[in-house]
């Protein structure tokens, strides 16, 4: 915990909000379909088809937004932790103490925007993890927007594209850091390759490591959309821009 107190203590005191959250659930959290679609929720969101969506809706009933919420932070919050010291070494994550909330989506949205403002990366990287993530999970809104800060950093269409072909492109090798780093938090986080290891420490700052890390995080956030197949691309033509504020809000333009 102490590399994100000292990079990112906005993000972190919302991180640490989140992981001490307690909805009382209003359906069986040990249902076959509940403890199915959570299973593959972490190993690929994508491949949720309609048959196991319906039955994961029919079990939950009324409560499946915050279900699949619960889902999504019992998924990603571990990842952060174990990509975190993979990298750049163990540090304590105390058990932060457990707090009754009637709604768990304002902790949520107070940590995507906390990490929506961290600026260790540059606007390009940035765009380009996001995108990474967005492809990886088959997130059609994510996919159809571009965010304006990269664009007027210099970032194109070739840029972005070249997330699908990352290792063979001619991206700095800062980019090429991140973007192994984004894949390993998706794939393999407990597991992350040495070699995976070895370019972000050689290429990435300490602070850029935890923001990567934290930006997959908040990128997947999207998975609670693909699951539920709320993810609709609100363009039928071309690219949908958005910028950031400096609140962390995001607005299409």
């Amino acid at each position: 915990m102490e590399h994100l107190d000292r990079h990112a203590p906005g993000a972190a005191a919302a991180y640490v909000a989140v992981a001490g959250a307690r909805v009382a659930p209003s359906y069986d959290v040990a249902a076959p379909a509940v403890v199915a679609f959570a299973e593959q929720f972490a190993v690929d969101v994508s491949v949720i088809d309609d048959a196991q969506r319906a039955a994961f809706l029919a079990a939950t009933g009324a409560s499946a937004f915050a279900a699949v919420q619960r889902v999504y932070v019992g998924d990603v919050w571990p990842r952060v932790r174990a990509v975190v010291d993979a990298v750049l070494g163990p540090a304590g994550w105390p058990e932060p103490p457990a707090v009754e909330v009637a709604d768990l989506w304002p902790l949520l949205d107070a940590f995507m925007r906390e990490v929506a403002r961290l600026d260790a990366l540059d606007p390009v990287t940035t765009e380009l993890v996001r995108l990474r993530g967005a492809r990886q999970h088959d997130c059609r809104v994510c996919r159809s927007r571009r965010s304006v800060a990269a664009l007027d950093a210099g970032a194109s269409e070739a840029t972005f594209d070249a997330v699908d072909r990352w290792p063979d492109s001619d991206l700095p090798a800062d980019a090429k850091a991140a973007l192994a780093l984004t894949d390993a938090t998706i794939w393999t986080p407990y597991a992350v390759p040495a070699d995976v290891v070895a370019a972000a420490r050689a290429h990435l700052s300490d602070a850029q490591v935890v923001e990567v890390v934290l930006d997959v995080a908040r990128n997947a956030a999207n998975k609670i959309a693909v699951a539920l197949r709320a993810d609709a691309a609100e363009v039928t033509d071309g690219v949908q821009l958005f910028t950031t504020d400096a609140e962390g809000n995001l607005t299409t333009v």
